[in-house]
């Protein structure tokens, strides 16, 4: 008979090998499926990502799979759609901005926090270069005329004359993702102030019509009355007082049309080599201010004429709401010229009235003749300078004179 090794012996060991080998069956399965949906997951996003990198957002995923790649899939396709929703509307609004922007006549300059030029459009590219490109170039290389320059010098907005032309200058700085930028605004005043000297001249006729109508009225009723006097024995003790009264109208409108005179026969100015000190020297006992700078400076000017710029610059500051010890007087010399500064603390000018403060006859002043500063920047001129108008930071106004200096 043969014997037979016992029965559970076998089984065991047969069991194990079994089970081992299924467990590792579903262990390389398992591991398979999951390689198998990371590659997948990873080549998914890679893709989607890779597109959002190349600023490619028309990239579209088919949604298939397991519930979970396929959930995956749908919400990279809902961004995907939004992103470029949002894309196309601010593409749309950089292109219609940059249509305004180009088409409009005023200057536009972005400059970056080292200077250089960002942005420019047409009306920028022609009123600097002459309209070659300005983009990547740094300001301060560039061809600017003189006036534009000095402008630039300062932090706040500006009115600069270059020839017959004027100008208004705005600058405004900022940050761009913490970077610092410059924005410049250069629009060219000189047919608007025309338009409104125009305007200005006709209400100045209109004045002028008002003010002789109104002496003349008078003095023809007096001279009548002077006749009648004359002529009646009893009444001729009037004559006297009828003469008098003759005698003021006629000194008031004398009064009245000289200061509008005065504005229209600016004499050539008598150059001559004259220091500084003695110009503020004169001018000092009239209205206050405090010296700055070199004043031993000598300058070629009419010192009677520079005396009346000074006197009309200091009126004005006083008259700002400046108070007197805040009123500064400098001088400086800067190559060839003689600069001359006004500083005041008081109200400012706001844009609109520094627009039209060199137009003859225009002033917020009550009883203002307007002419103050316009007979100024006509002098200044006259002896081959310039005037320039900007507000202060802080407060005020600064009103800078470059003269030629003696040589």
């Amino acid at each position: 008979m043969f014997r037979l090794a016992p029965r559970w012996g076998l089984s065991w060991r047969g069991a194990a090998a079994v089970s081992c080998g299924i467990c590792a069956l579903a262990v390389l399965w398992g591991a398979r499926t999951i390689v198998a949906r990371v590659g997948e997951l990873h080549a998914v996003l890679g893709n989607a990502l890779s597109a959002f990198r190349d600023r490619d957002f028309g990239l579209r995923l088919v949604v298939r799979g397991d519930a979970e790649l396929a959930e995956l899939k749908r919400l990279y396709n809902e961004l995907a759609d939004a992103v470029q929703a949002d894309r196309q509307g601010l593409q749309q609004k950089e292109v219609l901005q940059d249509t305004i922007l180009q088409r409009t006549p005023m200057a536009v300059v972005l400059l970056s926090g080292a200077g250089r030029v960002l942005y420019a459009n047409v009306a920028a590219r022609t009123l600097l270069t002459g309209g070659a490109g300005l983009s990547g170039r740094l300001l301060d290389e560039l061809p600017l005329i003189p006036a534009f320059r000095q402008a630039l010098q300062g932090a706040e907005d500006a009115i600069f004359r270059e020839g017959e032309e004027t100008f208004h200058l705005a600058q405004r700085a900022f940050r761009v993702n913490t970077q610092p930028h410059r924005l410049l605004l250069v629009e060219r005043l000189t047919p608007e102030l025309r338009r409104q000297e125009v305007a200005v001249w006709k209400k100045a006729i209109r004045v002028l019509h008002h003010e002789i109508n109104n002496s003349v009225a008078p003095i023809s009723s007096l001279l009548h009355s002077a006749r009648r006097a004359q002529e009646m024995p009893q009444h001729r003790h009037r004559l006297d007082e009828i003469y008098g009264r003759i005698d003021e109208r006629l000194t008031f409108l004398a009064a009245f049309l000289e200061s509008y005179a005065e504005f229209a026969r600016l004499p050539e100015p008598r150059r001559r080599r004259t220091p500084w000190s003695e110009i503020l020297e004169a001018v000092q006992p009239l209205y206050a201010f405090r010296v700055e700078g070199s004043p031993a400076q000598e300058a070629s000017v009419d010192p009677s004429q520079m005396q009346q710029v000074l006197i009309n610059l200091v009126k004005n500051a006083h008259e700002s709401g400046c108070a007197p010890d805040e009123v500064v007087v400098s001088v400086q010399r800067a190559g060839e010229h003689c600069v001359l500064r006004v500083l005041d603390r008081g109200r400012g000018m706001s844009e609109e009235v520094m627009r039209r403060a060199l137009v003859p006859f225009y002033s917020t002043k009550p009883g203002g003749t307007g002419l103050g500063l316009a007979l100024s920047n006509e002098i200044v001129e006259a002896h081959g300078g310039r005037m320039r108008l900007q507000g202060r930071e802080g407060g005020g106004t600064i009103v800078t004179c470059w003269l030629p200096a003696a040589p």
